[in-house]
């Protein structure tokens, strides 16, 4: 993951909780960066399928 994308997605996250009505869940900062998760799944030494790595390679 690189540093810009989590720079994006943590102020897209600000922005969109700012915003959000009451009945909003909040957002999290990996609902805005599609490797967040897949990262945060490495650092938990949990796998990934196939599908999901090949999905990152577009």
């Amino acid at each position: 993951m690189m540093r810009t994308e989590w720079g994006a997605a943590l102020v897209s996250s600000v922005l969109a909780n700012v915003n959000r009505s009451k009945n909003t869940p909040p957002f999290r900062v990996a609902d805005f960066a599609p490797h967040i998760a897949a990262a945060e799944r490495v650092a938990a030494n949990e796998p990934i399928s196939l599908e999901e790595a090949m999905s990152t390679w577009k």
